[in-house]
């Protein structure tokens, strides 16, 4: 049997070069011999379809006798674990694990992988249930478009693989009509969890998200992000724009301050002084201000708030620039948390399952942050967020708040406004654009969240 040599340089191919070797395999599998001088030209297979072809091809001819398919068993490594120790884990002998781990190392420094890095293994175990289950294959991703495949050729030995897909940066226009929920509806348009948490929060200001939009309103939004050949995206930028039954939004950095802003296409800042709720995601309105049977007592009393239904963990945000002067248990309120804004108006939230990171007494927080997250703590019959508000010390009724619009921009920055506006309009008529091929995208983007 080789023997496998850790000094060996890995053997990189480029991803079209993938697809012609496994066509090769294939053919041989098939019992067909390749004949180059013969062959018909082959056609074109994404990245998706070549990882498949090969899978088949390793999965077919890598199973030693004795041993059953090889199977998928993912890993995470763990604190204080070793890589080697982490392959162990996937069932397979010692001297598998110590092969592999060299194999990797001769390509890869095993020292910059950290605890809750995922790889994942194919692990071949044997027929009758008796011995010790045989490493197949390993793919560990390295980088945002890298990864190394480890795998057992037809003679034993273990081969190392590198394959780097180029990325692109490109700027999305996302059109569409709601279909079930604008979240949903925008990340099948590609749209990631942060550019739509952006959107929700600008919309907020306008619209009740779950009363006031419906299936079939229109909606765009335009982002960047760097995605790879495969299509996966990888990291995003900012939201530029998001419009919404005819409510648009630019996004402009106002020259000098170096703060992000939305206005209007007026230059008339979109930006509420109070959002109409703290979710941007909940099922219903429960409970309304006014008179009802508690659910508990049974009794008729005053509902000094409103009730918004939410599935546990959802978040809770700060409807309005403030400072929390309480966040604590409180009786049936639960996990309680108060804020106090600008001229004279106090929000307070209960039942949450938690605190956000930070929030204590004292925090100043900024409209749109997380300060916690819907819960069933205190005395509750089921998930939601009780949500009261005080004007000069006395409870009011939180729908009944009207509040005002931001700065109008004029002068200077008004022209540099209407300049990045027709920038972004030119983007949206063109249907987006796509900057040159890059290995490593930057440029103020973002990794995206796991």
């Amino acid at each position: 049997m080789t023997q496998f040599d850790p000094r060996r340089q890995p053997l990189r191919l480029a991803p079209h070069l993938l697809t012609t070797a496994a066509a090769i395999g294939i053919a041989l599998l098939a019992g067909k011999p390749f004949a180059a001088s013969e062959a018909q030209e082959l056609p074109v297979l994404t990245p998706q379809q070549t990882a498949y072809l090969e899978t088949q091809a390793y999965a077919a001819a890598a199973a030693p006798a004795g041993l059953n398919a090889p199977e998928a068993v993912p890993v995470q490594i763990r604190r204080g674990e070793t890589f080697e120790q982490a392959v162990r884990r996937a069932g397979v002998r010692a001297e598998d694990a110590s092969a592999v781990a060299a194999t990797i190392a001769s390509a890869f420094d095993l020292k910059d992988i950290r605890a809750g890095a995922k790889f994942e293994t194919a692990v071949s175990r044997p027929r009758g249930g008796v011995g010790e289950a045989r490493l197949i294959g390993l793919t560990m991703r390295t980088g945002p478009a890298s990864q190394l495949t480890v795998s057992r050729s037809f003679d034993g030995a273990l081969r190392l693989r590198s394959l780097d897909e180029k990325i692109t940066h490109e700027t999305v226009v996302a059109r569409d009509k709601v279909q079930g929920s604008l979240s949903a509806s925008a990340r099948e348009l590609g749209a990631t969890s942060a550019v739509v948490r952006r959107a929700s929060q600008l919309f907020a200001h306008k619209f009740d998200m779950q009363r006031d939009v419906r299936s079939a309103d229109e909606f765009t939004l335009v982002f960047d992000r760097s995605v790879t050949e495969s299509g996966r995206t990888i990291e995003t930028g900012d939201l530029m724009y998001a419009e919404l039954k005819g409510q648009v939004f630019y996004r402009f950095e106002r020259p000098g301050t170096g703060k992000v802003e939305y206005f209007d296409s007026t230059g008339k800042n979109v930006r509420s002084t109070m959002m109409r709720t703290p979710l941007q995601n909940f099922r219903r309105v429960s409970s309304n201000y006014g008179y009802r049977t508690h659910p508990i007592s049974g009794y008729r009393k005053m509902h000094q708030g409103m009730d918004f239904a939410a599935s546990t963990g959802t978040p809770i945000v700060a409807p309005s620039d403030g400072v929390i002067v309480e966040a604590r248990r409180w009786g049936g309120y639960g996990n309680w948390i108060r804020v106090r804004h600008a001229n004279g108006l106090e929000t307070g939230y209960g039942h949450l399952s938690r605190f956000a990171a930070g929030a204590r007494a004292g925090q100043r927080v900024t409209q749109g942050q997380v300060i916690g997250y819907v819960g069933n703590t205190g005395n509750s019959t089921g998930p939601h967020l009780h949500y009261e508000m005080w004007r000069n010390g006395q409870r009011i009724n939180p729908a009944s708040v009207r509040t005002q619009e931001g700065t109008i921009l004029a002068g200077t920055e008004l022209a540099a406004f209407r300049a990045e506006k027709a920038r972004i309009d030119r983007i949206i008529a063109a249907g987006g654009q796509s900057r040159p091929v890059v290995q490593n995208a930057s440029s103020g983007l973002r990794p995206i969240e796991s």
